[in-house]
């Protein structure tokens, strides 16, 4: 099977990369902005003619699209999520390859969502961010196209390579730093929301297998559990072997002689999201939580890596840095 894989140095994308190396039924060539990629094309700037040549040239059977961009203003986000995935479309309809098209969409095209409820893939979506506007409108072009297309909507992601700038990497290097300078307390804010983090690796599954699968349409891809951003602030603690306590500015002391919350400013303690006049910069309110009965029935896909996991792998890259 041959697959051109669109952003394969990104952070999904790495690890989308290595699943598909370890199928030797796979034939694999990525497309992208960086040297290492085997053709280099900007989505954003490129035109739908010459990404067909391309299609053509490769004849791909299936066309994997994990680039985009998680931070910027609008104009920004509309062209790197947007456009690009335009760009995509229409090169594919234009192509005699036929290929099937995987898109990669995100949780934030739904918006905030009601505590305790599980999101299906027929909530209306009602993103309240940029970021969340970009992907839903890529997410309307993938379906509206009339290709062979599935878009994957990926929860909050975590694991090995998770950014620094994301929740989960700025407590884990609030807390590295802490460590580093004997401090015995930690003071965060902003930990009240709760997330549906899913590990990296179970996305790359996911990803795997709606490329050999028929489902179109949108899929969930979450762990059906939402975590509050201070229950995973305790794990961390517990990994990292933390033995001073977790000082939350603005919620109650919770156990292990722990509360735990988030600086007021980015430049404090590194924290988390939740500054400011927006506690939820995502635009996804204080609860997210996937219904994920879809890739079970359509892709046979479970998430295997628990949350404990994928915080001992972001520690450990935590911890690295000097």
């Amino acid at each position: 099977m041959r697959v051109l894989l669109i952003g394969a140095n990104g952070y999904l994308g790495r690890f989308v990369t290595d699943r598909l190396l370890a199928d030797p039924a796979v034939q694999l060539t990525t497309l992208g902005r960086g040297d290492d990629a085997d053709v280099r094309f900007d989505l954003a700037t490129g035109s739908p003619g010459a990404l067909t040549r391309f299609l053509d040239a490769v004849h791909p059977g299936v066309v994997i699209n994990c680039a985009g961009a998680t931070r910027g203003g609008a104009r920004e986000l509309t062209r790197h999520n947007t456009v690009a995935v335009a760009t995509v479309c229409e090169a594919l309809r234009r192509s005699g390859c036929g290929a099937r098209l995987v898109q990669i969409g995100c949780g934030a095209e739904y918006g905030p969502s009601q505590p305790g409820s599980s999101t299906a893939e027929d909530a209306v979506p009602r993103p309240g961010g940029p970021y969340g506007v970009s992907k839903l409108a890529a997410t309307e072009l993938v379906l509206g196209s009339g290709l062979d297309a599935v878009v994957l909507r990926v929860f909050s992601p975590a694991g090995p390579g998770t950014p620094a700038g994301s929740p989960l990497g700025r407590l884990a290097e609030a807390m590295r730093r802490a460590m580093q300078a004997g401090d015995g307390e930690l003071k965060l804010g902003g930990l009240g929301a709760q997330r549906d983090f899913i590990d990296v690796r179970d996305v790359a599954r996911a990803v795997h297998a709606a490329s050999l699968s028929a489902a179109q349409g949108v899929i969930n891809i979450g762990s059906g559990r939402a975590v509050r951003l201070r229950d995973a602030a305790a794990v961390l603690a517990r990994v990292a072997g933390f033995g001073g306590s977790l000082h939350e500015l603005d919620g109650p002391t919770v156990g292990m002689r722990t509360s735990v919350g988030h600086p007021r400013t980015e430049s404090d303690h590194g924290m988390p999201p939740g500054m400011g006049a927006n506690p939820y910069p995502d635009g996804c309110g204080g609860w997210q939580q996937a219904d994920v009965r879809t890739a079970r029935d359509r892709l046979g896909w479970r998430p295997r890596i628990n949350l404990e996991e994928s915080l001992a792998d972001i520690w450990m890259e935590a911890a690295c840095r000097i």
